[in-house]
This record gives C-alpha cells, structure tokens and sequence, in this order.
C-alpha cells in the first residue's frame, strides 16, 4: 500500500490544494458539460438502482450528488479530508467516507458497481494494487467504471518536448500522474480479474481546450462550439488520436 511515501503523500496535498481552489458548485457544472454526460450516459445503464454503488476518489462528491439525484443509491470515498468536509457542508446527508482506495474500508463483495474517474493514475506503483481493492468489494457480475487519461497526440508532444529540454516525465515532481494506452488499459484490467471489458475513446473537445483559447470558453474548464464541433468530428475520424480519457466499463 503506498499510503505513507513522499509521493503518495504529496499528490494527496496537491488534490487537496486543487480542491481548495474549486467548489462544489462549480464541479457541479462540470458533471452538467455535454463531455461529462457523454461519460454518464455511456455507463449508466450498466448501474441498478438497486444496488449500492461506490464512487472511490470522490473529491468534491459531483459524481455522488448527481446521480443520488438521479435515484442511484452512490456513496464516496476520498482520501481529501478537506473534499469530503465540504462536501458535508454541502448536503450533510451524503454518505462519504474518509479513506484509501488500496485499503477500502468495506467488506467483501458489497457493492453493485465501483466508479473511478480520473484517479488511478495518480499512484506511482501503478493501477493493479486499487483495481485489485475493487475487485474485491464488487459483487459477481458486478461493474467496474473507469476513467482514465490517455497519451494522445498532444500529450506525446508535451513528452517528447520535456525530454528534448532535459525535464523530467512529471510536470510536477511533487504530483504523480500518468496516462495508458487502450491496450494498456485493458491488460492491467483484465489481470486484476475482470472480464467483458468496454473500451471507449472520450471528451476529445477537452484535448482541444488543452491547446489553448481558441477552443476555450469562459468559465470552469468549458470548452466553446468550435472545441465541441471539432471534438465531435475528431471522435469519429480519429478517435484515439485525440482521445483525452479513456472509459473502461467491465464486469466481474
């Protein structure tokens, strides 16, 4: 469990800066951008109201909020006590717990679905360790949801600019992240047990936002027409290409 390194440590203090300079409103917008409902939509119906369901690396709890509004029984878990306070603040009814995502505090096999958006790839010993964590509070026949950066062409470019100049892989020596191959993805899923895996390419329009403001929109990370227009094109030409997120949908 990496819970105690340098790293493992101060990727924590840098979610929870990051968490300091957002709001719950604000991620709340987020969730309601046609990127992210794209993401909703797509994974949705492989969810039961009937079951419970768990968000791991939660942070602000937009995910969580959104679809307990839907009538989706989700409860969060965040190792960002200052994400999980707010949160509280926010709607102190929500069920959100303190915790590790290597070390879930739940028993075996109790959970309908395990979702994870743009997480995993924040430790520095890989993938496996948590997916192993999820396998084990899922249900059989249970899903697992996840998302997770991809190297597209513009984040190859970034990479192959930082080692021309002599910088490390890690724009931030203090803030682990990294990204996976679709074929990647799929092989670290399929080891942690998991079978049936669904593999899509998404939110392309926020790959354009990454190359700055002619595809910006004012506001929290928004995206304008032409961002969506050309994302939407991309998609379909190109679709791992230009691929910021890769979504996994798999079942146990």
């Amino acid at each position: 469990m990496p819970e105690g390194s340098a790293r493992y440590d101060s990727t924590r203090v840098a979610w929870e800066q990051i968490w300091d300079q957002s709001t719950i409103e604000l991620e709340l917008e987020a969730v309601r951008y046609e990127r992210a409902q794209e993401i909703i939509r797509a994974y949705l119906p492989f969810l039961s109201k009937g079951e419970l369901h768990l968000e791991a690396g939660s942070g602000l709890s937009a995910v969580v909020i959104s679809l307990r509004a839907l009538g989706y029984n989700v409860l969060g878990l965040d190792y960002a006590q200052n994400a999980l306070r707010d949160s509280r603040r926010f709607d102190s009814t929500l069920p959100l717990t303190g915790g590790d995502v290597h070390c879930l505090p739940y028993r075996d096999e109790c959970f309908g679905s395990y979702l994870s958006f743009g997480v995993l790839e924040h430790f520095e010993e890989g993938m496996l360790p948590a997916l192993a964590e999820a396998y084990r509070v899922i249900k059989p026949d249970g899903i697992l949801v996840l998302t997770i950066p991809y190297p597209n062409v513009v984040y190859r470019a970034v990479q192959l600019k930082r080692r021309l100049t002599g910088a490390g892989q890690l724009t931030n020596d203090e803030f682990y992240e990294s990204a996976y191959t679709c074929g990647q993805l799929i092989d670290i899923v399929s080891q942690a047990g998991f079978q049936d895996i669904h593999a899509e390419p998404t939110s392309h329009s926020f790959t354009l936002w990454g190359l700055g403001g002619m595809f910006r929109k004012p506001g929290y990370y928004r995206t304008n027409a032409l961002a969506e227009s050309l994302g939407t094109v991309l998609k379909r030409g190109l679709p791992w290409a230009f691929n910021f997120s890769t979504l996994i949908i798999a079942r146990k």
